[in-house]
This record gives structure tokens, sequence and C-alpha cells, in this order.
């Protein structure tokens, strides 16, 4: 479904990625981990075409999305993407901010998208605030309309740019459970996650990120069991310890 080659992404002389390699098929769960600023965010950035590569290719059911002909909106509503900081639209209602895409982008009517907003909004937990703005919601609460939102679009793959990091401690596990659910569904889904009992249990494979490079791309009982490179085990071992 997704395959990337060769990706490389710098910031003037500041080389964030390289030379990234990976494949992702329909129903993967696949959590990217490692420290701050090994790239993770930024991979995930260029996945969505946030941020354009600076070498390499990213093929969506064989085609280069990087291409210059390529229709990124559309692209952009088969994989969509979950914020760290949930990036709601503050005027706009929990409905709201989850029909306003498929109306403009999808073309729905209104009608329509609201039936489809209603549906990802109960699924998520979320039926009973649908008149709420963001500001009358807790951090738990806009991040699960920032998830209903992203499925409304109903996409072929979900990014979820470390979904938790923003959220008090006891707002991280109603997210978390919505997440896991949608693993259970079959959804493929590609996460930057600093929860590693999540990426344990949940994922197909753990991908573990360190300046910039892919260092092990393994299944999670092996990599978490038995890491065989230096920084995969030093990293992991500070969250055994914690």
């Amino acid at each position: 479904m997704l395959e990337v080659k060769h990706l490389g992404k710098a910031f003037g002389s500041n080389q964030v990625l390289r030379d990234i390699d990976f494949s992702v098929s329909a129903g993967d769960v696949t959590c990217i981990i490692g420290p701050s600023g090994s790239g993770k965010s930024t991979l995930l950035r260029c996945l969505n075409m946030l941020e354009t590569p600076s070498s390499g290719e990213i093929n969506y059911h064989g085609t280069d999305i990087t291409s210059k002909n390529v229709n990124v909106p559309e692209y952009r509503s088969k994989v969509g993407m979950v914020f760290q900081n949930f990036n709601l639209f503050n005027n706009m209602t929990a409905l709201k901010n989850c029909t306003i895409g498929q109306e403009k982008v999808l073309k729905k009517s209104k009608e329509e998208a609201e039936k489809k907003a209603l549906y990802y909004l109960e699924k998520v937990g979320m039926a009973p605030y649908i008149n709420a703005k963001p500001k009358q919601l807790s951090g738990g609460q806009k991040q699960r309309v920032a998830i209903a939102r992203a499925l409304a679009m109903e996409p072929e793959i979900l990014l979820f740019d470390e979904p938790t990091s923003a959220l008090d401690p006891q707002m991280v596990g109603e997210v978390l459970e919505v997440m896991r659910d949608l693993a259970h569904e079959g959804l493929t889904m590609i996460i930057v996650t600093h929860e590693m009992a999540f990426a344990r249990d949940v994922s197909k494979r753990v991908i573990f990120m360190a300046n910039g490079i892919i260092v092990e791309d393994r299944p999670p009982k092996e990599l978490f069991e038995t890491p065989k490179d230096p920084l995969t085990k030093e990293f992991l071992s500070r969250f055994r310890n914690a």
C-alpha cells in the first residue's frame, strides 16, 4: 500500500532523514519509536506531504506522491493525520470540525457529511459533545474529536504524530483505547509514539529511529525482548528503568 524508498529530508545543511526505507501493507499497525530529534515526526510529515522530501520516493499504490503531477489534497484524504496538538478549528463545534473536510475535499452534502461525522464521533465516545467548541473540551476529548475528524474522511491509512504527548496522564488511556479499537478493526496505522507498552502490545512491527535513520525494523516481541543494536538497547533500558 505504501512503500518508502531512500527517503531523505534536509533543512538547509541539517540532514534530518537519511535513506529511509520501509513499506506498509493493508491492516498493518506500525509504531515508530526513538529519542527526541531522531526524525520521527519529520518522517510522518513527509508521508503526508506536509514537508517535501529532499530525496527518495513515497509510493502509494505504486504512484510516487512526491511527483509534481500528484493531487496532494486528494492523497491526504486517503492518508489522514492526527496531530500532537489536535489542530482543531477553535471557532467550530466538534461536529463542524468533522464535516468541513468532507464537504470541502470530498464534496459531500452537508447531510451526508453530518451523518458520517456523527457516526465517528459516537465511535470515539464524543457524541454528547457535538455542539461543544474546543475550548470547552479536555485534551483527551479534543484528541478524540481529532481522531473522529480524520476517520470521517475514511482514509486508507491513518498517521498519528505522538497523539498522547500533549495530554495529562489520566487522559492518555482514553485516547490509546480508541486507537487499540481501531487497530483491532484492521485500520492501517503508522504511529509515532513514546507509549512503549502500546507499541509492544498493539503494533505488528516497530521501527526504531535514531539520528535520522532506521536502526531496527522488527516485530515488537523481537525488538523489545532482544534488541540488536546498542542504540536500541540503551533507549529501551531508559523505559524499563523509569
